[in-house]
């Protein structure tokens, strides 16, 4: 089924950081109908997000670190458990997931699997997350980890089955990373 969409109006209302924009347009339904919708569209770019996990020790490196969006939506110290994940910006997303992995959790990627590409929240953002899994070994540490710049980025191996926990008890709660677990829970991949 496709629809008829006529945009109307986009209005740029702030390029502080991403692009925040009014859109106006005119969507006809298919019995003809035509209704006109008014949105902000937020564009903050397209992501990947990559879930580091080791068969042998049943484990998975995960970061947490301060995200804003959350502490002004009610979380007492605005701290997330997630994957390691970054923009796009101008690179392939395989090629962002290793730049990020190595800044932020210290791990070199080197065979990574795409598992799936998602919208997080196609109401108002048109961000596209690429989302891939890759396994990892103490040989393929090559630093710290932490970030780089402004970040402040904690890295976390833990036991998956401990993840899955945190999953259940509200601990771990950024839709990707929960994505990702559950993905590597279906496919058995940590039996």
């Amino acid at each position: 089924m496709s629809l008829n969409v006529e945009l109307i109006k986009d209005k740029i209302l702030s390029e502080n950081y991403f692009v925040l924009r009014n859109i106006t347009y005119d969507l006809t339904r298919k019995d003809g109908e035509v209704v006109r919708h008014k949105r902000e569209v937020y564009d903050r770019g397209n992501g990947a997000a990559v879930l580091l996990y080791n068969r042998e020790k049943k484990s998975v490196v995960l970061i947490r670190q301060f995200r804003v969006a959350t502490w002004v939506n009610g979380n007492p110290d605005g701290m997330l458990i997630e994957a390691c994940a970054g923009l796009l910006d101008d690179d392939e997303p395989e090629v962002c997931i290793r730049k990020e992995a190595i800044e932020e959790t210290g791990y070199r990627v080197n065979a990574a699997e795409k598992v799936f590409e998602l919208y997080t929240s196609p109401g108002g953002v048109t961000e596209l997350i690429h989302l891939f899994i890759a396994e990892y070994d103490d040989a393929s540490r090559a630093n710290a980890g932490g970030g780089v710049e402004d970040e402040e980025i904690e890295v976390l191996e833990m036991p998956f089955q401990t993840a899955l926990e945190q999953v259940k008890q509200g601990v771990i709660r950024d839709a990707k990373t929960v994505l990702l677990l559950q993905h590597l829970q279906l496919r058995g991949i940590m039996d």
